[in-house]
């Protein structure tokens, strides 16, 4: 089944799942949707700015995690202005120690100060839609 893409939608509805996972016993879950958030919102700012699909879809930001998808963005976008999305991407910090690959982990490995930066950053990202 093919699903439409609607990345401004798709960050709003993680960040959403992942605030009422926090207060409970699921706090790393909520870790990780605040990745997927905040990989959402930047992929719509990438929308946003003309970023057009690359035709290798190894080489295209559009199917990249953080942290690779940072460090994608930074050789894309390299002399653009003016765009929220560089703000994030020049970051360092932004989505630090997130990964796809912490799915796979035991949740005790995954350190609650992360997630409150996380958490954090996904909002930023997300309110930073349309800007």
């Amino acid at each position: 089944m093919a699903f439409s893409i609607d990345m401004p939608a798709a960050a709003k509805r993680h960040l959403k799942a992942a605030d009422r996972l926090v207060p409970g016993d699921c706090k790393d879950v909520a870790g990780y949707l605040y990745g997927i958030a905040a990989e959402c919102a930047v992929k719509a700012m990438m929308r946003e700015a003309g970023l057009p699909p690359v035709k290798d879809r190894r080489d295209d930001p559009f199917y990249a995690h953080f942290p690779d998808l940072r460090t994608a963005l930074r050789d894309l976008l390299q002399g653009r202005k003016g765009t929220p999305l560089i703000r994030f991407i020049n970051n360092d910090s932004f989505m630090n120690n997130w990964s796809t690959e912490m799915r796979y982990s035991h949740g005790k490995d995954i350190d609650a100060r992360w997630i409150d930066v996380w958490a954090e950053q996904a909002r930023q990202a997300v309110t930073s839609i349309g800007t």
